[in-house]
């Protein structure tokens, strides 16, 4: 397929694939330079380099996009938001098309009117999920390249399938380093390095940031600052690898991630319950107001992966071992959280998880090239509960202020396995088929398993015009660090007792996925692209948040179906581009079957009966920008549009309302100053939510949503960095 000239080494990229061969658009111009290959020492670091960017090919044609729609996301669209490299990597998500936004602190996004179900890949490896909830432990800067891809997904992509997050990290050649730091509003400080470099045939990519503001969390007001809303985290990583020979690579990746956060307090709330010691007259008074609590939640993550890479002629794969250990830990206000909810519960959940995971290809001719792979994993879940509650009577009223305590621990250890085989088949010039059948096994708090067949069909329709269709059967089985159901007996006659006692164990989703689009090439600056897709669910999986910690858990709608529209534009002179991306949509389910002790008589009757909307349903996101160059500076500029995700309104059907439409605009200017003393410089400065709008990403109603969460004010950054 024809590919167009690319105007710049780094770009933002949105990329359609359809067929072996990738139709991709490059959206940017004079470009920050690569290394100069000149510039480095002839020998042995040269070879390392080739080598290098040869099996970085390799790996990546170990995992197959034909048919499925890719948008790519580069080094140099990174540069062009607001806080560069410092963004946020859920931030970053939101500029392609079909991602809507959630909770800004938590990472939360929606892909195709999914609740998260996002796989995330680094450097060709599935990583298990993190249970951590408000923080993100995927540091942007490490990003060398980002391949989004959605649609029906071939064979090798299975368990968390609405989108796949594909991350190629930087690696050193040239040694070198970047040091910086980005201030801002509400105290905003984050400091950050990067270290790079080759020695013989070991490189190595390593860096490290911390974070303090005083708006770790979404505001429960519209309000510019929040009360008690502190934040410090702090991230590392790193990348290794030794070339054994010019086609054996072994390579290491780990990770850390730690995140301390205040929980925001909402004033003016009534008190509910009354406890021993504290009169009722001092509930609500300025020594108890709920202005003054003090819950806090601590998160931890790190991982790591080693790897083996082969290629022998046309056999090449990957073997890779990896480990994550994931945890969280929320600390009520001990008096607080009685009084105002008659429950006070420190909770810890944590998760270990180990495994394998083998990928690999054989070119069988001209026309075929066979896939095949398998993983494993095996995790275990913990968690611990130490619940203060009041008594209650048979009618739920309060008995007695004295707290007692409940202990509610628990544990499980499942397991994860996977196969996959696929065949490419270049039936003739213009089509492609990639058909494959994928296997899943999942044995924790469910045993289930199914077969999964794949087949994606691409055809070139004439040298600028391209056509996929594809279907897919997913099985999605619930995460296992947020599946654990509490032990509902425990909290009979309590202030804890839920209004339902049953608590069914949430179960796997099982879908049917229909994908069909376009990509035309209007002119050699001009690519649009359009995709459809249709969902048929049974045991559709949602999440929800139901207490004060950011502990989210899942449950099943009975059936579900979900279907929507996606368009993307992206025009691309020498000094200047844009892209506008416009997605509709709609997702409902129908009867929960799963954690009914989280809801209400009333609203297990009336989903019982009738399809609602899924509360994180949001019918139009728009996301677009524009970047221009001038000399050595650049100015860009980008916005976001939400049509409002789902409330319930008072009196009415769960989820039937939805929040006022918002727009956000952001506006950077980056100057770069080289071959100064210590370095090449760059300076920024931005303004993100240039107009200053107030708007609400969530009310506190609607079903399985907390408290209500205001999307950030008017924020100023600036940043200086220095690369040498």
């Amino acid at each position: 397929m024809h590919q167009p000239p690319k105007l710049g080494k780094l770009a933002l990229v949105l990329s359609t694939l359809f067929a072996a061969t990738p139709a991709s658009l490059s959206f940017a111009a004079d470009a920050p330079d690569a290394p100069d290959l000149a510039a480095v020492p002839a020998g042995e670091m040269q070879r390392v380099e080739v080598t290098a960017a040869r099996m970085r090919n390799e790996r990546v044609e170990l995992s197959p996009k034909v048919g499925t729609t890719v948008y790519t996301i580069d080094k140099h669209m990174v540069d062009n938001l607001g806080q560069g490299e410092g963004t946020p990597f859920n931030e970053v998500l939101l500029r392609l098309p079909g991602v809507a936004q959630d909770s800004k602190a938590s990472g939360s996004i929606h892909v195709r009117d999914d609740h998260a179900n996002v796989q995330y890949r680094i450097n060709g490896v599935q990583l298990p999920e993190s249970i951590t909830g408000f923080g993100q432990s995927i540091d942007t800067r490490l990003v060398d390249q980002i391949d989004f891809v959605t649609g029906a997904l071939p064979a090798q992509y299975g368990l968390r399938t609405a989108g796949i997050v594909d991350i190629q990290t930087k690696e050193g050649v040239k040694p070198g380093g970047r040091v910086g730091v980005l201030v801002g509003s509400s105290s905003y400080v984050q400091p950050s390095a990067e270290f790079f470099g080759s020695q013989g045939a070991f490189n190595y990519y390593l860096s490290g940031s911390y974070l303090g503001n005083k708006l770790g969390i979404e505001n429960p007001l519209p309000t510019r600052s929040a009360l008690h809303d502190k934040t410090r985290q702090s991230k590392t990583f790193g990348n290794l690898s030794y070339f054994v020979d010019d086609n054996t690579r072994v390579a290491l990746m780990f990770g850390t991630y730690l995140g301390h956060f205040q929980i925001p307090n909402n004033p003016g709330q009534p008190p509910g319950f009354s406890l021993a010691g504290v009169s009722d007259a001092d509930a609500g008074t300025s020594t108890l107001a709920s202005d003054r609590l003090d819950e806090n939640q601590r998160e931890v993550n790190r991982f790591a992966v080693l790897s083996l890479q082969k290629s022998m002629g046309d056999l090449h794969f990957q073997l890779s071992g990896f480990h994550q250990y994931s945890e969280l830990h929320y600390y009520p206000d001990p008096v607080g959280d009685l009084v105002y909810n008659g429950v006070g519960s420190n909770s810890m959940r944590s998760n270990s998880a180990s495994g394998l995971q083998l990928d690999l290809s054989y070119k069988l001719g001209a026309s075929h090239t066979v896939r095949a792979g398998a993983a494993y994993t095996r995790q275990t879940t913990h968690s611990d509960n130490a619940v203060a509650v009041f008594p209650t009577d048979d009618s739920g009223a309060q008995t007695s202020t004295t707290p007692i305590t409940i202990i509610d621990n628990g544990a499980r250890t499942g397991r994860l396995s996977s196969l996959y085989v696929q065949d490419e088949w270049h039936v003739l010039a213009p089509l492609t088929v990639n058909y494959g059948v994928r296997f899943d096994k999942v044995s924790a708090f469910v045993d289930e398993q199914q077969w999964s067949p794949r087949v994606n069909v691409a055809y070139k329709i004439s040298e600028g015009t391209a056509l996929h269709a594809g279907y897919s059967r997913y099985f999605t089985p619930p995460p296992q660090e947020l599946a654990a159901q509490s032990s509902i007996n425990l909290y009979a006659n309590t202030s804890n007792a839920p209004e339902v006692p049953v608590s069914n164990n949430v179960k796997s989703e099982r879908t049917h996925y229909y994908d069909v689009g376009i990509s035309h090439q209007v002119s050699s600056a001009l690519t649009v692209t359009a995709d459809a897709y249709y969902k048929k669910i049974r045991n559709l999986l949602d999440e929800g948040q139901f207490g004060q910690a950011l502990i989210l858990s899942p449950f099943n709608y009975e059936s579900g179906v979900a279907k929507g529209l996606e368009l993307a534009a992206v025009y691309s002179e020498k000094n200047w581009g844009a892209y506008l991306n416009v997605t509709t949509q709609k997702a409902q389910g129908k009867h929960i079957v799963s954690g009914q002790a989280l809801f209400g008589n009333d609203e297990l009757s009336y989903i019982a009966n009738h399809y609602i909307y899924v509360d994180h349903d949001q019918k139009v996101t728009l996301s677009g920008g524009a970047h221009y160059h001038f000399g050595d500076s650049q100015l860009s500029t980008d916005f976001l549009y939400g049509s409002g995700l789902r409330l319930t309104p008072d009196g009415g059907a769960p989820n039937s309302g939805s929040l006022p439409h918002y727009t956000t605009v952001n506006a950077t200017l980056t100057h770069t100053w080289k071959k100064t003393p210590v370095g090449t410089l760059e300076g920024r400065i931005a303004l993100v939510n240039l107009f200053d709008k107030s708007y609400l990403l969530r009310d506190g109603s609607g079903v399985g949503v907390g408290a209500p969460q205001y999307g950030p004010r008017r924020t100023v950054y600036a940043g200086l960095s220095a690369s040498f």
